[in-house]
């Protein structure tokens, strides 16, 4: 049997959660979700896309946006070393992908955090993508769909990176002041300060299954109070059931989904200026 290598070629991918080597292409028919324990793959954005959106109807924007070293930072790498690295590998110039698509026929501003790129993490450029993409949605009046999957704030841009909590987070506050709808899809993991801003504050807020969803993690959790977590703890079940989502939803399910709340957003005016 021959299995998926790291660079990405051979004909079966291994689940990291059961193990189980899956064909490719039984793989891709569902949707990159484990058949034997549903275990949810990352997907990069141009899979994501795949799924949520009519085909060739997305539109990118603002695509040469790409981070500045402002810290002259350096850990492993100095950061302009493990930026350019992220863009070889990645062909992104950031972690966020924006612009504008049809969703069966109903037209979306979308951004989607990659966590391919540096673990998805926002820094000074996806945080002005992010408020690019809303005044977008609020010229064109076109709901917003942003699609998480992130490790938070970029530890290399320091407070620069911080502050982009706070400046999305006002911006995505506009779109409330003007009626038009915000919908936050949460996928595995969306933590840190991407949870504590953005991600949290849609008109609805929806995950996929078993996502993390967290601000720290379980294991620093943990070890700070000290005492043991209860079983799911900081994944999207639990999260629904303790009223921080409004939905969790089977990736299959998610187009039709997604149409049917903006048709429900459209039949109540929400889209409209008053």
């Amino acid at each position: 049997m021959v299995e998926k290598k790291s660079n990405g070629e051979g004909l079966f991918e291994k689940c990291p959660k059961c193990h189980f080597s899956i064909y490719k292409k039984e793989l891709e028919g569902n949707l990159w979700v484990c058949p034997k324990c549903d275990y949810y793959f990352r997907l990069p954005y141009r899979k994501r896309l795949e799924v949520l959106v009519d085909e060739g109807s997305f539109k990118e924007y603002d695509s040469e946006f790409t981070a500045g070293d402002p810290l002259d930072f350096m850990d492993k790498l100095p950061y302009r070393d493990r930026i350019h690295k992220y863009r070889k590998k990645t062909k992104l110039n950031e972690a966020v992908i924006t612009g504008k698509a049809k969703l069966e026929g109903n037209d979306v501003v979308m951004c989607i955090l990659d966590f391919s790129f540096m673990g998805g993490s926002m820094g000074s450029a996806v945080g002005e993508k992010v408020c690019l993409a809303v005044e977008r949605a609020i010229k064109w009046r076109y709901p917003l769909i942003l699609v998480s999957s992130s490790g938070g704030a970029r530890m290399q841009e320091g407070i620069l990176s911080l502050m982009q909590m706070a400046k999305t987070a006002a911006a995505i506050s506009r779109l409330s002041e003007e009626k038009i709808p915000y919908i936050s899809l949460m996928c595995d993991p969306t933590s840190g300060g991407v949870s504590a801003s953005f991600a949290m504050i849609g008109d609805i807020n929806i995950s996929e299954p078993g996502a993390l969803i967290a601000f720290a993690g379980p294991r620093v959790i943990k070890q700070t109070i000290k005492e043991e977590l209860p079983e799911g703890f900081q994944r999207a079940e639990f999260l629904l059931e303790h009223g921080m989502l409004d939905m969790v939803v089977e990736r299959e399910d998610l187009r039709p989904t997604l149409a049917g709340l903006i048709r429900m957003f459209k039949s109540t005016g929400s889209s409209k200026k008053s």
